[in-house]
């Protein structure tokens, strides 16, 4: 078929779409909603693959995590062995910093008891989503701290027990209506402290996450909570040596738990690229599920196209036969259903991109930390998809229409 033949055909196309409106519109409905889910969880997996890869990666390159168990995104709960697992301790920290020479500082970051409802106060107000922690001066020298108005508490006011408080910018916007807040007293379960400092949102939260943190200083956590024992390591190793320093402080950990030489860790010791790795290994799963999901969609939008296309072949059966007469070849009458399949899918696909991306932009809208971006796999996808069932749903009704007698054909009714 010469180029003139396939413009004719796509026109062709176009007219039998355009005298069968809502009957070309509900048979490409799967197809649509299939492309439109590719184009739309794609770009909102990209947005938040590039969102979640930002903030761990905040944490800093030369910042190492250590925790009885694995940290981040994980597929399934905790293991037996896991649940039963001897918390770490402040010994634990100080024999890192003590025996690592790559490790330039340990922060030991004490989680408050998990059975306890926390709530923060101030003048009647109240905030629940806390996320409460006790740790050390050298905290802040790492990772996305930056303060918004005030300082940090000092090694000082941590040794003396001091009752000051560091927040984040959520519980001072909650609690306090953007008045100054250096200097107020902040109610926390019952207790009172002065805070000193708040803290901005990190640059790279979380979409939609909000920082109720409320940090204090290692010692005056473990006077108002006695009975927290989860401690979370924050390791900072020296410029370049952070593989150096996460063998070291295995090393030391396997010593100080009493590993035997023959077990596993019973702690795992996690960097940023670490847990981007295991993200990413999450959201590939999320992804592949996604297209299987879309996949029934762009089946049931298949099957469809099919049905209507031999529905057209039988209303057709009479213009097919005069074709023939006037010397259509067989392959021509193939090309123009094909074709007329492919454009009704293909105008599916156009739809379901155009609805995807304004998903992505929605997204965008009610989520402003959610970079969304729609990926080129995406639209390549769904563009191939789209034109791969036209030709593949096509091909039967296509060939029934190649088959037809035109003598039969011509004296159809």
């Amino acid at each position: 078929m010469t180029g003139g033949g396939y413009l004719s055909a796509i026109g062709l196309a176009f007219d039998a779409i355009r005298a069968h409106k809502l009957r070309a519109v509900l048979t490409t409905l799967g197809v649509i909603i299939g492309t439109s889910t590719i184009i739309g969880v794609g770009s909102i997996l990209a947005g938040f693959d590039g969102a979640i890869t930002n903030m761990l990666r905040s944490m800093g390159g030369n910042t190492l995590l250590v925790f009885k168990f694995r940290i981040g995104v994980r597929v399934g709960g905790l293991s037996a062995e896991e649940r039963v697992r001897k918390p770490l301790t402040l010994d634990n920290a100080r024999a890192i910093a003590e025996r690592c020479p790559s490790v330039e500082h340990v922060s030991p970051y004490l989680f408050p008891p998990w059975n306890m409802i926390h709530v923060a106060k101030y003048k009647g107000q109240d905030y629940y989503q806390l996320d409460i922690g006790g740790t050390e001066e050298g905290y802040a020298s790492g990772g996305d701290q930056e303060m918004m108005a005030g300082r940090f508490f000092t090694d000082i006011e941590n040794r003396h027990r001091i009752p000051v408080a560091v927040i984040g910018e959520d519980v001072y916007k909650a609690l306090f209506s953007n008045v100054d807040a250096i200097g107020k007293s902040l109610e926390l379960d019952g207790h009172h402290f002065t805070i000193v400092g708040v803290m901005k949102r990190p640059s790279s939260s979380p979409p939609g996450d909000t920082d109720g943190r409320v940090l204090l200083p290692y010692y005056t956590m473990r006077k108002v909570f006695p009975s927290a024992r989860e401690h979370m390591l924050v390791v900072f190793a020296k410029s370049g040596k952070i593989m150096q320093a996460a063998d070291e402080i295995r090393g030391v950990m396997r010593t100080e738990r009493r590993v035997p030489n023959d077990k596993p860790d019973d702690f795992f010791i996690s960097s940023a690229e670490q847990m981007v790795e295991d993200f990413r290994k999450f959201t590939s799963m999320t992804a592949l599920v996604m297209i299987v999901l879309s996949s029934i969609g762009l089946l049931v939008g298949g099957i469809g196209v099919m049905n209507i296309m031999l529905v057209s072949v039988t209303e057709r059966t009479r213009e097919i036969g005069v074709r023939k007469a006037v010397g259509a070849r067989r392959r021509d009458i193939i090309m123009q259903f094909l074709t007329e399949a492919v454009v009704l899918t293909g105008l599916g696909g156009l739809i379901g991109m155009l609805l995807g991306y304004a998903i992505s932009i929605a997204a965008r809208m009610l989520f402003p930390n959610l970079p969304t971006a729609v990926p080129i796999w995406a639209v390549s996808l769904g563009v191939i998809v789209s034109v791969g069932i036209g030709i593949f749903f096509g091909i039967w009704p296509a060939n029934k229409a190649a088959r037809l007698d035109p003598v039969e054909a011509l004296r159809y009714e």
